[in-house]
């Protein structure tokens, strides 16, 4: 099956790739030929990643899924969430909305946070179905760890060994994100789909 993830993000291609059935040809948007920027408007972590699946089945022909993840602080009354990726401003750096983070959750004790994605998948005829999944834990107060991207260098989740996710391999990271937890819905259903 030739399935496009939404995405030319590598690192997200590369957690993702080995989590799909055998026999899937995973494409990147690039893949297809896909260089122009998604839009992204709606207000919901569900919206963002159908109406980005939807745009790529429309234009592209091809069938294909896309996820959005937010960071939903408690403290922060849930905040980035929705706005994660551009939480400190439209150029996207993670560095600056990591900083950006950091300093609103400075003196705040309940540092509890979620990590939560939803991956909708369209198929052909234009069929969409989702998938969503979650992890919790918190914010640290400090970067730790050179891996993963993103938030994960301060997002330390409740079910690990009390490293970021930034700390773990991606093989680590993948048995408890969030985003592998949605795939794994998307996963299930393909399998059944064969």
């Amino acid at each position: 099956m030739r399935l496009c993830f939404a995405s030319n993000n590598a690192h997200k291609l590369d957690e993702i790739r080995p989590l799909l059935p055998a026999g899937t040809e995973l494409l990147s948007l690039a893949d297809i030929g896909c260089h122009e920027e998604l839009p992204e408007t709606q207000d919901t972590l569900a919206g963002n990643a159908r109406q980005k699946a939807e745009y790529v089945w429309e234009h592209y022909g091809v069938a294909c899924f896309a996820d959005d993840t937010g960071l939903e602080v408690a403290a922060l009354g849930g905040a980035p969430g929705v706005y994660s990726a551009r939480y400190a401003g439209p150029q996207r750096l993670a560095t600056d909305n990591v900083q950006k983070l950091l300093t609103e959750l400075r003196g705040h004790a309940d540092r509890s946070a979620q990590f939560r994605t939803v991956v909708a998948l369209v198929l052909p005829g234009g069929v969409v179905h989702e998938f969503e999944g979650a992890v919790g834990g918190h914010i640290t107060e400090e970067l730790s760890g050179a891996g993963g991207f993103g938030y994960d260098p301060v997002f330390q989740p409740g079910e690990g060994d009390g490293r970021t996710f930034a700390e773990m391999t991606t093989t680590e990271k993948n048995q408890i994100s969030h985003r592998a937890r949605a795939v794994a819905g998307l996963v299930a259903f393909l399998g059944v789909m064969e």
